[in-house]
Formats: C-alpha cells, structure tokens, sequence
C-alpha cells in the first residue's frame, strides 16, 4: 500500500472511532427537539388549537364602551306643544326654541350585546372548529413525515459508510493486485499491460473511496442539521440481514389503510368543509342576525346661543331586541357565494388528487414488500456467486489461467454485489416504514422494533 493511501486510511480509521453509532429511535428523540421543521409544525398546531377557543367564544356576550368628547353646536325648534306648571295652568300652541351655536360637547354609551341567531357566526364557528381540528391532523402529518425523514437520513448515513466500507475493501485488493503486477513484470512474467490495467483500476477505486468518504461526510451532517446532535458524534449501522416483519397484509387492506388514516388526506377532507361553511356565510339571509342589547348613555352640551347662555343634557338607555336584516346592492354577496362554490370545487379535486398520489405511495410501498424478501434472496445468491467467482479468479490468476483484468473485474462485481444487497435490505425496510407512515402507523413501538432488527439493545 502506497504511503499517502496508508496516512489516508489512519486519518479516516481515527475519525471513525471518534463517530458513537446512534441507534434510530435515539435520532428519532433527538429530532422531535431538533428539528426545526417539526418545531415549527408544532409551533402552527399550537396556535391551530387557538381557535377552538376563539370558536367556543364567538357567541359570549360582548361590552363596549363608546365616549366622545369635543366643540360641538345644538339648535333645536319645538311649535305645537302644550305646557303645564303648577301656577301656570295650561297652554296649548307653545312653541320652545334652545340654540348652543358654540359649546363643548360630550358623550358616552356602554354597549352589552349577546348574539342570539346568526348564519354567518354559526358558520364562522364551525370554521374555526374545523381549522382546529386541521392543525391537529396536520401536526400528526408533521410526526409522520418527521420519523420517516429521520429513518431516511439514518439509512442514509449507514448506506454511505457503508459503500465507503466496501470500497476500501476493493482498495487494498486492488492495490495488492497491483504490487503483485509490478513483481510479475519485473520477472517477466506478464506484459506490461497488466500494470497499467491495475494502476488504472487502482487510481479508479481511489477516487470512488475519495467520493465515498465526502458522501459520508454529508450524510452525517444532514443528520446532524435534523437531529441537533453534533456531526462528529454520528455513525449509522445498515441492516445485516432481511427485516423480520409482521404478515404483509393484502393490497387491499394496505390501500384502504392509508385512505381511511392518512393524515395529509384527513386534513383536505376537513378542508372541503371549510370551504362548504364559507359557502354558508355568503347565502342569502346569512348576514341577518338577531342580538339582544343592553344600551346606557349620556349626552351633554355647554355653551352659548343665540338666546344667551344655554347647555343641554340627555340621559337615555335600552334592553331590548335588535334585529338587522342588511341588504346589498350591486350583487355583492352573490359574487362572493360564487367564489366559495368555486374555491369548494377546487378543494375537492384537491383532495381527489391527494387520495391518488397515496393510493399510488401505498401501493409502490406494498409492491417493494411483496417482492422484497424474493429480492433480497436473489441479490444474496448474486453475492456468493460473484465472492466464488472471485475466489476462482483470485486462484485461477496466481497458476496463470486468468489476467490481472480479470481479477481486477472480479473485484469490482463483488464490492458491486455486496452494496446491491446492502441496498436492497436498507430498501425493503424503509419501504416497510413509508407503509406504515402512509396509514399513520410510523410510531416509536415500530421504530424500536427495526432498532431491534439493527443489533441495537431494547431501550
């Protein structure tokens, strides 16, 4: 082995050992804090909770208070009016005259209102209501989708430590094939061309071990950004042997698994409601309303007039009914009816659209299981084909039946056979977890099983 290969394996043997392999369900835990993506999602759950509140307190009683206070005027004519006054008997025909052309003016009125019949607030509540309960079924999407990219960025990281593995496995066959070139030529043995061939290949499977090195380095910081963890402590194992699982259920059942418990296709079945409330609100005789009121007020003026100094005050209150009954002029309300039926249709293709893309998720997962096991016993055949192709080559090539390009090409198939099964085993068991997270199923109980399945002790 060449000096600078030998430095470059100590430096990257040193950083493997300062990597601890984290188990899944510890990344998982440690991206329900770290992940700024779900924290935001929990974030927008919490405030979606607030308006059940605001729901449950659209039909309280309201108070106000209204006061206003500046420089106003007041005339005011009376005719045709009878007097009485104890000493002045009666008069009939008086006429009262008041004028405050200039004067401070006044008032103030406390304002209790209780609704008591509205369209248009019935349906605002059960809108609210039901974007409570989006923010509920979207946060539940959040976790789903939060668990599987954890277990995707997991995988991802063992798959490329273990690629980097695999290549450096090839490096030193590699290379020790070239050592045993130059020693052949040199005694004759073989052509030059065999040197070249395995100089070629040598430097082939430097770079593609560079390459590798600087995918793990990537891989682990991408886990490391959804964790929250620090990079320098992150390893990931792949699975050493097919996943043992529950019995596949049927295709069937998996379809109507997800239809029933998906939470992204709950959450655009709820929002078709939303929009059907948002039709009601702009129907004919929403916007009428009925409240019972309670009214206290005081309006005073001081100033002077054309009669001289003069002020007036008025005192009035109300418990009572009111009934508005508004009306639009230029088909505004209609227009806006319109929208809504409009924006519901939209909804609904929306949600007929979603019900395709995870019928269509669901069954790709379901296939990858079915014929999954099948997989993975054909590519481990392919691997011990490929390693007794290799042992053959490697004997056949030292009695001379075979070229050093034939070794080299031997190596090269089985690294490429043992990353195809690795792969495939990482591939059927996230297919396993995209299964479950498409019916709501991606739960902690399911991740310490693969733990489990991964080597790692029950925790």
């Amino acid at each position: 082995m060449r000096p600078r290969t030998v430095a470059f394996a100590a430096i990257v043997a040193v950083v493997s050992q300062a990597a601890s392999a984290i188990d899944l369900v510890g990344a998982w835990r440690a991206a329900r804090k770290g992940d700024f993506e779900y924290s935001a999602a929990q974030s927008a759950g919490a405030a979606g909770q607030a308006r059940r509140a605001q729901a449950d307190n659209l039909w309280n009683p309201s108070l106000a208070l209204n006061a206003t206070a500046g420089v106003g005027l007041s005339d005011t004519s009376t005719s045709g009016a009878r007097f009485s006054a104890p000493g002045f008997g009666q008069s009939n025909g008086v006429s009262f005259n008041t004028s405050v052309n200039h004067g401070a003016s006044g008032r103030f009125a406390v304002v209790a209102r209780q609704p008591l019949v509205s369209a248009e607030r019935s349906a605002q509540r059960r809108q609210l209501e039901l974007g409570a309960d989006v923010a509920a079924v979207e946060l539940e999407a959040a976790e789903q989708a939060m668990a599987l990219r954890v277990a995707e960025a997991y995988f991802d990281l063992a798959m490329a430590a273990e690629a980097e593995r695999v290549l450096r496995r090839q490096q030193v066959a590699v290379e020790r094939a070239l050592t045993q070139a130059k020693d052949r030529f040199s005694l004759g043995d073989v052509p030059i061309t065999d040197t070249h061939e395995a100089t070629a290949r040598a430097e082939s499977v430097k770079a593609q071990v560079l390459a590798a090195a600087t995918e793990v380095e990537l891989r682990r910081a991408a886990l490391a950004d959804l964790t929250g963890l620090p990079a320098a402590q992150l390893a990931a194992r792949a699975p050493a042997s097919v996943i043992a699982s529950a019995d596949l259920p049927s295709l069937e059942r998996a379809l109507a698994a997800a239809a029933a418990n998906n939470p992204a296709l709950r959450a655009s079945a709820v929002a078709v409601d939303i929009a059907r409330q948002e039709v009601g609100k702009h129907a004919a005789g929403a916007a009428a309303a009925v409240d019972l009121v309670a009214q206290f007020g005081r309006e005073r003026i001081t100033g002077s007039g054309d009669f001289g100094g003069a002020s007036s005050g008025a005192t009035n209150g109300l418990i009572g009914v009111q009934v508005s009954l508004p009306f639009t002029i230029g088909g505004y309300r209609s227009a806006r009816q319109d929208e809504a039926l409009r924006l519901v249709e939209k909804a609904q293709a929306e949600l007929q659209r979603a019900r395709q893309q995870i019928a269509l998720q669901a069954r790709t997962a379901w296939l990858g299981l079915s014929v999954g096991r099948g997989r993975i016993n054909a590519l481990a055949e392919a691997q011990k084909a490929s390693h007794a192709r290799l042992d053959a080559t490697r004997l056949g090539r030292s009695i001379g039946d075979r070229t050093t390009l034939d070794l080299l090409n031997a190596e090269s198939d089985a690294a490429a056979a043992d990353l195809n099964l690795t792969r495939g085993r990482v591939g059927l068991l996230l297919d396993r977890l995209r299964l479950a997270a498409l019916a709501g199923a991606l739960d902690e109980a399911l991740l310490m099983t693969v733990n489990a399945s991964l080597g790692y002790e029950p925790r």
